[in-house]
Parts: structure tokens; C-alpha cells; sequence
């Protein structure tokens, strides 16, 4: 299991959004360069960056996400705001391994067709789901499709892998708990990425354990030092026996 550290861009600073509110974030005392160096020295195998102004429609963060991008010895996915086959392409050309589809994913199915026929192995998608049901606009806007529903479809389009956030267990609602990642993961065979849903060494230990998690993306935990980076290296790459799942 890989795990991606999530650095999330506003306005040149690291960042984390309470609760989803790009109103009130937490900003970092550390720059992006800086921290994506740090993660890639402790032993990082990808990078997973965030323009979160791009998703609100505030600016951009393009220059500083390709210099991450130059600087980098590691692969990085790219997203944010990601709504055409030309940002796709332009990211690609900057240099990202892979390009993360979020809102445009399920208003344009149109589009992960093309893309994923034109670029494979260089998609992803992100779903982020409340109450079962797919958010867009960065978790303000609910749909009536299921995150379950999209990730098949999503599949058939060929994308790489899916990244999925349980709203509900990131915002640690009541009675919340890994079930929706678990039963989206037994429901495909491409690669599911996590996101959201590590707040301790114990949460990777039990992402671990499920079938079919090939990732997961935590930032809050690391910019607040919640876990140690190598410590979540070392517990993603033990080797899980068929013991383990019975």
C-alpha cells in the first residue's frame, strides 16, 4: 500500500481545510517546496498535490505545482480545478505522472473517455461521497449517484485508479466508519486510493488489512505530526498473508 503524502495549495501556502471549508483553513509554517522535499526525503514514493484555489475558482497555483513537479525525484499526481482534455494534457507536459479528475468527472463523462483513451495509466478520479452520495464543487453540491455507481462506471472508462473520500468518516460523523471504502474496494479491480481517513499509525494498520487499497493520501496527519512518515511507509509495504482477511 503506497502511502501519498497530500500537500494542498491556497495562495503559496500548505493548507488544510476544516472540515471542507475553504473559508477557514489551517495554514502550515512550512512552504510546499519545503515540505514536498521533506516527504520525498523520508521515503515517499509519490506526491499528491492540490491547487486548492484552482478547485474554488481563486487564482492559481500552476507555477509553484511545476516547480514541485522539476524538483521532484518521485511521481506525482496533479489535481484541482482539472475540467479539459488541454489542463490534462498541459499537466502531462509539465511533468505529472498522473492527473486527478474531481467535479468534471461526473459532469463530463464525455471527458474520461477521451482522456483515458488518449493518456492511459495517467488517470485518476476522485470521488467524494456524504450519506453514500457523490459530492461535487468541492463538497457543496450532492448528486443523485452513488459513489459506488461511479466508481464502476469510472472503471469501465479505464481509468487508472479511484480515490475515494468518505465525507462522513473525514468529518468523523457519528456512527461513521470504513464500510462505503471497504465495499467499494471489494467492488472493483482497479486500484482504490483512500483519502481522508488516517488520523493515526492504527487507522493504516486497518486500511491495510482490506482487500484491494492500493493507496491512501493523508495530509492532516503528517502536517500536524500526528504520524510519522516512515513509520507509514513501513506499515503499507507488510506483506498481508491470506490469514489476515479471515
Amino acid at each position: 500500500m503506497i502511502i501519498y503524502p497530500d500537500i494542498e495549495i491556497s495562495k503559496g501556502r500548505c493548507v488544510n481545510l476544516r472540515k471542507g471549508r475553504f473559508e477557514d483553513p489551517v495554514i502550515y509554517d512550512i512552504d510546499p517546496q519545503t515540505a514536498a522535499r521533506n516527504f520525498e526525503a523520508k521515503g515517499a514514493e509519490w506526491l499528491h498535490l492540490v491547487d486548492l484555489d484552482c478547485v474554488f475558482n481563486d487564482g492559481n497555483n500552476r507555477e509553484l505545482v511545476e516547480a514541485i513537479i522539476r524538483d521532484a525525484k518521485i511521481p506525482v499526481q496533479v489535481a484541482g480545478g482539472i475540467r479539459t482534455l488541454s489542463q490534462i494534457e498541459a499537466w502531462l507536459e509539465a511533468g505529472a505522472a498522473r492527473v486527478v479528475l474531481g467535479t468534471v468527472a461526473v459532469t463530463d463523462h464525455a471527458l474520461i473517455h477521451d482522456a483515458c483513451g488518449l493518456h492511459p495509466g495517467k488517470i485518476a478520479v476522485s470521488i467524494d461521497a456524504k450519506d453514500g452520495y457523490a459530492m461535487v464543487d468541492g463538497w457543496h453540491t450532492k448528486t443523485a449517484f452513488t459513489g459506488l455507481d461511479l466508481a464502476r462506471n469510472f472503471e469501465q472508462c479505464g481509468v487508472a485508479a479511484i480515490i475515494y473520500t468518505d465525507i462522513d468518516l473525514y468529518q468523523e460523523a457519528a456512527e461513521s466508519s470504513m464500510a462505503n471504502t471497504t465495499e467499494i474496494a471489494a467492488e472493483l479491480k482497479i486500484p482504490l486510493i483512500s483519502s481522508g481517513t488516517i488520523r493515526s499509525l492504527d487507522d493504516i494498520s486497518r486500511l491495510h488489512l482490506l482487500p484491494n487499497i492500493n493507496g491512501a493520501v493523508t495530509g492532516w496527519a503528517l502536517f500536524n505530526h500526528e504520524i510519522d512518515l516512515k513509520s507509514a511507509i513501513a506499515i503499507g509495504h507488510q506483506k498481508q498473508t491470506r490469514a489476515e482477511f479471515i
